[in-house]
């Protein structure tokens, strides 16, 4: 289905019946993306008496607990509550769902720390102000890999605080990034990206949201795409979460 519609005085249409998914698939075991020493996700059938909630083991049905915490087990979108003290949820904070998103490819640059790490100057050289509301961030080298890798203790790469300020100043709302924390691995608990994307706490952008660990393939080509960003309706800081994007056309 081919709809359009406007942004910034130029006509777009796109095509809803060719979704590029950009999140990473939520599966039990260790061949997942995990990260921050997080448990990793398991599934276990609900037994009751003489019911079992596995077809695989004679039951009727599939019926099954899971057990994931989303910040650590794959693609999640997060709000304000994650670092804040307030009661924010995710389902109160996220109540629009499509949005004009611009795709661009960075490689982190390594400091004398061995730090590596996306800089304001790479965001300039590649966002403009007010050109779009979501920001989606593929980091190089990209490659399958991070559908499986497991970041803990690896200090991967992370999003400098100025150049989230920048962002910030062109006006994105929602930030997306194949990363498993905009922030250092170890920090100390400053969280100074978390910090300056939320302007917390002091002028809260509590409608804005940070989706980590996504995954971009290297065909997606950087540019303007539609965003339609889904989570589940969960009363916490975080939901796991499956953002899509459509390409777009200018008419």
């Amino acid at each position: 289905m081919k709809i359009t519609f406007q942004h910034k005085d130029q006509n777009y249409e796109t095509d809803l019946s060719h979704p590029l998914d950009i999140s990473i698939p939520l599966k039990p075991g260790a061949h997942s993306v995990n990260c921050f020493y997080a448990p990793l996700m398991e599934t276990a059938p609900v037994i009751a008496g003489d019911f079992v909630g596995s077809t695989a083991m004679g039951g009727p049905v599939n019926f099954l607990n899971i057990r994931l915490n989303p910040h650590g087990n794959g693609t999640h979108t997060e709000c304000v509550g994650h670092i804040a003290k307030e009661p924010f949820t995710i389902n109160q904070s996220l109540n629009n769902f499509h949005f004009i998103a611009k795709l661009v490819t960075i490689y982190p640059s390594r400091d004398v720390n061995n730090d590596r790490m996306v800089l304001k100057k790479q965001i300039a050289e590649v966002l403009q102000s007010s050109e779009a509301e979501a920001l989606i961030i593929r980091t190089m080298p990209n490659d399958e890999l991070k559908l499986q890798t497991n970041y803990s203790g690896s200090n991967p790469p992370f999003v400098h605080h100025e150049a989230i300020k920048y962002v910030v100043e062109c006006g994105i709302q929602h930030l997306l990034i194949d990363l498993p924390s905009v922030d250092r691995e170890e920090d100390d608990g400053k969280l100074l990206a978390h910090k300056a994307f939320w302007q917390y706490p002091d002028k809260v952008r509590k409608n804005c949201t940070i989706s980590e660990l996504i995954f971009v393939p290297n065909g997606i080509k950087d540019g303007l795409y539609l965003l339609n960003l889904q989570i589940a309706s969960f009363e916490i800081d975080v939901s796991p979460s499956k953002p899509v994007i459509y390409d777009l056309k200018k008419i």
